[in-house]
Order: structure tokens, then C-alpha cells, then sequence
């Protein structure tokens, strides 16, 4: 895995975050985990939370996308951000370090 540069947040992830806090009335930021699971071997955990203080802290305008230390090797380079499709709305991670994932997005290999 290239450790070189953090993971980094599109504008409109952010912007979707600013409108879930704005709609859930908390001042939370994402957190963007990897954790063991999944048919890929490994799984994104995309959740709102506060920040530990392992954490690299993403920030833009306020609000802050969080990743912590375990996690950070496998979003070295990584895109995170928010789509909307057809087939529904979510935060996804554009993963250089994955080498197989699945199908739905949220496990992959590496």
C-alpha cells in the first residue's frame, strides 16, 4: 500500500454532511473505518461520531470527516465521497489500495 497522501473528502460529501447534521440537529462528524468482514475480506463502517484522539481529522467548513489510525493505511489515496443514483443515495470510498471488491461497494480486498 502507497502511504504517501491521506485519504480526501469531495466537496459534496461535505456537503451532504453539513445537511445531515443540519437535519439531525447534531453537530456530528463521519467517521470512515475499515474494519475485518464482508465477503471481500475487508469493510467500510460509515457512521456519524465524535473524534478520538487517534484520529486524522478531515475539515472543511466546520464539519469533519474522521479517520482513525487502524484505518488510515487502507485509505492512503482513497476518494471519499457521496453519490446519488437511480439506485440510491450513500458516501463511497474510491480505493486505490482495493485490488477486488464487491459488488454493493462495501467490502473489498487488498
Amino acid at each position: 500500500m502507497d502511504l504517501t497522501l491521506p485519504p480526501r473528502v469531495t466537496d459534496r460529501a461535505f456537503a451532504r454532511l453539513a445537511e445531515i447534521c443540519e437535519a439531525t440537529g447534531e453537530d456530528k462528524a463521519l467517521r470512515v473505518a475499515v474494519e475485518g468482514g464482508g465477503c471481500s475480506g475487508f469493510q467500510y463502517d460509515i457512521r456519524l461520531d465524535d473524534p478520538a484522539a487517534d484520529d486524522l481529522v478531515l475539515e472543511k467548513d466546520g464539519k469533519k470527516v474522521l479517520v482513525d489510525a487502524v484505518s488510515l493505511p487502507f485509505l492512503a489515496n482513497a476518494v471519499i465521497d457521496y453519490s446519488e443514483e437511480l439506485i440510491g443515495a450513500r458516501f463511497v470510498i474510491q480505493n486505490p489500495n482495493a485490488t477486488a471488491s464487491c459488488g454493493c461497494g462495501t467490502s473489498f480486498s487488498v
